[in-house]
């Protein structure tokens, strides 16, 4: 019998998951070990387990949370980005990121940074999306011909 639990525990070990966050210029963090991670996607909050299918998520603004077995909960403001489960590797892309224990500080980064445009991110926008339309139309044309 203590043979076996010995082995049940080695094979829970082996369930813990691989966190990386990647900002476009370096490596946010990387924590080994992760127990539970809850994301925002546009959809609503969704969480991941180590035994949880591979997936690929589209990330909101928001706090994401990951909680290891040293360090316990912590609470990482995220602005818009991807992530990918693949078997126990977690890897999450954003544009930027803000660490903090504060809750109320975090929500209110994601409010300040992340959730409100700049003017020249707006007309940027606004300019890439004519330039698309403008290609969509000016195709459609040349396969008529």
């Amino acid at each position: 019998m203590r043979r076996w639990i010995e082995k049940l525990q080695i094979t829970v070990i082996k369930f813990q998951m691989n966190l990386k966050i990647l900002l476009p210029f370096k490596v946010f963090a990387e924590k080994k070990d992760v127990k539970c991670i809850v994301a925002e996607t546009p959809q609503g909050s969704f969480g991941l387990l180590p035994h949880r299918l591979d997936c690929v998520s589209v990330l909101a603004p928001g706090i994401l949370i990951y909680e290891t077995e040293d360090e316990g909960k912590e609470y990482v403001a995220i602005d818009e980005g991807i992530l990918v489960k693949a078997g126990a590797d977690v890897l999450i892309s954003v544009r930027n990121a803000i660490g903090g224990t504060d809750l109320g500080k975090l929500h209110e980064a994601v409010e300040r940074e992340f959730m409100s445009l700049n003017e020249g991110e707006k007309s940027t926008r606004v300019e890439l999306a004519k330039l698309e339309s403008g290609f969509v139309r000016r195709f459609t044309e040349l396969h008529k011909m």
